[in-house]
């Protein structure tokens, strides 16, 4: 009988230290999928009071309406920033033909584009109302990227670019005039682009809410339906991607590289610092499975039932990226100078948020090769 409760005593005890098992991973999986909808619903309600923030602005346009107008884009691109730990893996927002990514947040614009779709005297386009009629959501929808990359018309960037303006300073973001939406040639039709690009992101906002709506027929529940293995797979490569190639990357590296300041993510607006905050909390955000309202099973308790060592320093490289992030002073373009050198302590810090960034991507393939998952990373 003592044999016995030994040997059941030590069963419980490898049973207690399975690891992450079965549950623990759907649960996490349902975990994740609570985080998305919570953190696109935050994103479509501080989106919402930026839209009427510029409908408040477009019907009495003044110096200090463009302002509110302005501050409501600052509060809701901080908002949408950590939902960008979302994409990568094919997900509804980065569905190869439905997916409205591009249509959200594509960058670099090219700001003679918005001018020819605004009707701007200096736009080389003489009778734009002949060609053009009028200006809704179809019409931007159809000429987003069309013949260039840089050809936005929709999203974040536009309606940055249409309240901002270009950028021609180093100490501070562009100086758009009230009066462009007042006296100025084609007032009305711009300001009839930006209620419309506004609006327009809402509708593809709220695509997101509702795909990670709960009891529904979307794709939260097929995401859910998945091999927990799967899936888990699809959300590490999102924290990956976004930590590797994407943030570390396109959005910080090619600035860095190139000294261009067409190609920081907020250049109109000098938000970029904040972007890339905004996109390293996400990634925490993730890691940690908590956000709003919402906490529950994480990925940072799969990879800690493996190995707590490892979990730990997975979410201690995070948050130090997230801190080196925070480092790098305002605004990002006057670290892209020509001249500043390398040894700058704001191009410095730059650099080391990137190798930050990419040393937890490292630490992410890693922790998913421990729960033995698999993830995609470029």
């Amino acid at each position: 009988m003592l044999a016995a409760a030994i040997a059941a005593v030590l069963v419980l005890a490898a049973c207690s230290d399975s690891g992450a098992s079965d549950e623990l991973r759907e649960s996490a999986v349902d975990n994740y999928a609570s985080v998305v909808h919570e953190a696109y619903s935050i994103s479509l309600a501080s989106a919402e009071a930026m839209d009427e923030a510029i409908d408040a602005f477009l019907a009495a346009p003044s110096a200090a309406s463009l302002e509110a107008a302005k501050r409501s884009w600052l509060t809701a691109r901080d908002d949408y920033g950590p939902t960008e730990v979302f994409r990568f893996y094919g997900g509804p927002i980065d569905n190869e033909d439905s997916g409205p990514e591009g249509l959200i947040n594509a960058w670099p614009l090219d700001e003679a584009y918005i001018d020819y779709v605004e009707g701007a005297p200096d736009s080389g386009i003489v009778n734009m109302s002949d060609e053009f009629p009028t200006i809704d959501a179809d019409l931007l929808v159809e000429l987003n990227e069309k013949d260039g990359e840089a050809n936005i018309s929709t999203g974040w960037h536009a309606i940055e670019f249409l309240l901002w303006g270009q950028d021609l300073s180093l100490d501070g973001p562009g100086s758009r005039s009230f009066e462009d939406y007042t006296t100025a040639a084609n007032a009305d039709r711009r300001g009839l682009y930006l209620a419309t690009a506004s609006d327009l992101l809402l509708v593809h906002l709220g695509q997101m809410v509702d795909a990670w709506a709960p009891g529904a027929e979307n794709y939260r529940a097929d995401f859910v339906a998945l091999d927990s293995n799967e899936a888990l797979g699809m959300i590490m490569t999102g924290m990956g991607e976004l930590s590797r190639g994407e943030l570390a990357g396109e959005r910080m590296n090619v600035a860095y590289e190139a000294r261009s300041q067409e190609d920081e993510h907020s250049c109109f607006a000098d938000n970029t610092t904040a972007d890339i905050i905004g996109n390293a909390a996400g990634i925490e955000m993730v890691y940690l499975g908590k956000v709003g309202s919402v906490s529950g099973t994480s990925i940072y308790d799969l990879v800690a039932a493996e190995d707590q060592e490892l979990a730990d320093r997975l979410r201690d490289e995070i948050a130090a990226s997230i801190g080196k992030a925070g480092d790098i002073p305002v605004p990002f373009d006057q670290h892209l100078v020509e001249g500043v050198p390398d040894s700058d302590p704001g191009r410095m810090s730059i650099f080391d948020t990137i190798l930050s960034l990419e040393e937890q991507a490292d630490t992410i393939v890693a922790s998913a090769e421990l729960l033995g998952v698999s993830v995609n990373l470029s």
